[in-house]
């Protein structure tokens, strides 16, 4: 069983927003590989199937970016015997717009969501994909407002192409192929 949970917040508000890529990733997914993400429980909306011959659940946390971790620790409690058969996809303002990169633990950073998370699991031992979304138009000192903004039309082509090698990225890991997803994906593409 894999679990695979998209940071962002609900509501009509954020959903174009950059810092919303997390939950772009998990509905792009969702959507190639036929999975509803409809039920509600554990504070997130999630979905599961069957992907690369194993099971996956897919999951969007409902309780807002800084209180990500309320839902992931009641996920991870009902569905996995180890934090190794999770990932967390988020966005990163560190990242250049459409970068990828995946690791198997690290710090939360400078992200909320992932700062929640980390303290609710008590360890930073979990494998993430961050997703840049730093454009070239970001006015420093306006990081909060920055990543609550919807993506510029002109960055959109940039943005879906990430989606979709993020989507690459995540089968690899469903198959159990993590360091295949980090070799692949953590370089710029050809």
């Amino acid at each position: 069983m894999k679990l695979i949970v998209g940071l962002g917040n609900p509501g009509p508000k954020y959903a174009r927003s950059r810092h919303n890529v997390g939950w772009m990733i998990v509905d792009a997914f969702a959507e190639k590989f036929r999975i509803d993400i409809s039920k509600h429980e554990k504070e997130a909306l999630t979905g599961s199937g069957r992907v690369a011959g194993g099971s996956v659940i897919l999951a969007k946390p409902l309780t807002y970016m800084n209180r990500s971790g309320d839902a992931v620790k009641l996920l991870t409690n009902a569905y996995l015997e180890s934090l190794h058969d999770l990932m967390v996809v988020y966005d990163d303002f560190d990242l250049p717009l459409g970068k990828l990169r995946i690791r198997e633990r690290g710090s939360p950073g400078t992200h909320n969501g992932m700062r929640s998370i980390v303290e609710s699991l008590a360890t930073e031992s979990f494998p993430r994909l961050r997703c840049g979304v730093r454009g070239a138009n970001y006015v420093e000192d306006r990081l909060r407002d920055y990543v609550l903004d919807d993506f510029e039309e002109s960055e959109l082509p940039i943005v879906h192409r990430s989606i979709e090698r993020a989507v690459d990225a995540l089968f690899l890991f469903a198959r159990g192929d993590l360091k295949r997803a980090m070799n692949e994906f953590n370089r710029e593409p050809s």
